[in-house]
């Protein structure tokens, strides 16, 4: 049946968009949180299948162009109305990855950042999942770990020039700039033994998380997950780069 068939529902949406109104994330048609068009579109996304630190990782879309458009409103806007229709693919693709995974496999998902938690009140990855039919995952620990040492230069040590103080350069580090303002290199550097597992010691693991495009964090996940004695079967994700 097609919304056109139903037009007590248009006649609700309607009345809703007076009182809350909402607009297409993807087009900007009105009273909707995604046309029927742009559905449509959603639908014919590929999927992607990769590889991260030598696991196979699952992805429900490209990250990229409508997908993309869609995470970032979900995530930076709070548009939690675009949640069911990417949560669809992505709980599809995790409740197979268990399903073919051996009896007891425990489900972890990758944590959002502290900022980012703060910053929106709820876990896009919790979320987009619920949507998806799925149970709310445990989540790995984040761990904080302590900024780098300063060393400061002999008394007797020539003034640093003003050119290559720390800020003034382009390659300058900035303490707290975000994962895409890192180079390849820093990203790994900032990423590596952030995450902890616990209670994973002989068990299989599903490990999921909303967009992959380096493969860090997912690699420091599975990392985390070794390293405390349990074994990655499989990874999800609701969106990578195409390699």
């Amino acid at each position: 049946m097609t919304t056109t068939d139903r037009p007590w529902q248009d006649a609700v949406l309607a009345v809703l968009g007076l009182v809350l109104p909402i607009v297409c994330a993807g087009c900007g048609a009105p009273d909707r949180a995604l046309c029927s068009a742009c559905r449509s579109a959603l639908d014919r996304e590929p999927r992607r299948v990769r590889l991260v630190a030598g696991v196979r990782l699952d992805a429900g879309f490209e990250y990229g162009g409508l997908v993309r458009t869609l995470l970032l409103e979900l995530k930076l806007r709070g548009r939690v109305d675009l949640a069911r229709p990417l949560g669809t693919r992505f709980g599809a693709l995790v409740r197979a990855a268990l399903a073919e995974a051996p009896a007891g496999t425990l489900l972890l998902r990758v944590p959002p950042s502290r900022h980012g938690a703060r910053r929106r009140g709820f876990d896009p990855v919790v979320l987009l999942l619920a949507r998806g039919g799925v149970r709310r995952p445990r989540a790995l620990r984040r761990v904080r770990r302590p900024p780098p040492r300063r060393v400061c230069p002999p008394t007797d040590a020539p003034a640093t020039p003003a050119t290559s103080r720390p800020g003034r350069g382009r390659s300058a580090h900035r303490p707290g700039h975000g994962q895409k303002e890192r180079s390849a290199v820093e990203r790994v550097a900032a990423t590596v033994s952030t995450l902890r597992a616990d209670g994973v010691a002989g068990k299989d693991v599903v490990v999921v998380d909303d967009v992959v495009t380096t493969g860090v964090t997912m690699a420091e996940a599975v990392r985390a997950v070794r390293a405390a004695g349990g074994r990655v079967v499989r990874c999800v994700a609701v969106a990578s780069v195409d390699e």
